[in-house]
């Protein structure tokens, strides 16, 4: 089954230096979907937070198997627009719509 168009939970605003979780969920793809998150248009990486992610700067952990986009601390850096697509190799790809987030 073809996953429909996934709800994203991005807040609108957030202090620097603060945790933010956003979060990407749709329920009836099958198999379950995957959660890809975008910035400004952007794929963002894949990251588990440790070693290289340091030292390129990132400051989020993407898990593309529960949809969740952890940010330790936030910074300024990370304003911007997001949004998230969940696909299972089945039919199209659905993305939610863009909201964005001022820190």
């Amino acid at each position: 089954v073809a996953p429909t168009t996934p709800v994203c939970e991005v807040p609108s605003s957030a202090m620097t230096g603060t945790v933010v979780q956003m979060s990407c969920k749709e329920t009836e793809g099958s198999p379950p979907s995957e959660y890809q998150w975008y910035k400004n248009g952007v794929a963002l990486l894949e990251k588990t937070g440790t070693g290289s992610a340091r030292a390129a700067n990132v400051t989020y952990t993407m898990n593309k198997k529960s949809g969740t986009l952890l940010f330790n601390t936030v910074t300024k850096n990370d304003t911007g627009e997001y949004f998230c697509e969940a696909s299972n190799g089945i039919g199209l790809s659905q993305k939610c719509s863009v909201k964005r987030m001022q820190v």
